[in-house]
């Protein structure tokens, strides 16, 4: 009862934060909303017994990704009336449909007659960390690696624009 209570926090602040995320003007109180999401992904993640890959949302998102996200905003200096354009209609529609789907997923889970399986004893085996070690240098090593190159391609692209600027005179 308690771990649903924590679940349904946890969903609930995630939810809320994602909405701000894209709703609030100023990019820094949407970076914010941003690190307050991911702090409770992570708080998620240890719900579902997921340690390392709650230390690794805490180190790796709400900290290296937040802080590119950042000097990304302070770089390019957004204005926020230049951020939004005129889509509310477009939005509101696709909000109506997916709460409508959320809506209708509910009910068909709560009339199926199928009860929920029966958590099994935990079996002597690898970690979670070993798990994800092996699943991600054996089965998914060139999908990282590929990440891996388009972040770097992206870290030289901040670095080319970043020096554009500051070769540039002062006006």
């Amino acid at each position: 009862v308690m771990e649903q209570a924590f679940f349904f926090y946890f969903a609930i602040v995630i939810a809320a934060t994602a909405v701000l995320v894209v709703a609030v003007r100023n990019p820094i109180y949407s970076a914010l909303s941003l690190l307050i999401m991911f702090f409770h992904v992570a708080g998620l993640y240890v719900t579902l017994h997921a340690e390392f890959l709650a230390a690794v949302q805490i180190v790796v998102y709400a900290g290296a990704i937040l802080v590119l996200y950042l000097f990304v905003v302070m770089l390019l200096s957004i204005k926020s009336e230049e951020r939004y354009h005129n889509q509310l209609p477009v939005a509101g529609l696709l909000g109506v449909v997916l709460c409508t789907e959320v809506i209708l997923l509910f009910i068909k889970s709560q009339t199926s007659g199928m009860a929920p399986a029966a958590a099994a004893d935990p079996v002597a085996g690898p970690g979670n960390t070993e798990m994800i070690g092996e699943a991600l240098y054996s089965t998914y090593l060139f999908p990282f690696e590929v990440a891996s190159l388009i972040l770097l391609v992206a870290m030289i692209g901040a670095i080319i624009l970043a020096k554009k600027d500051i070769n540039e005179p002062v006006q």
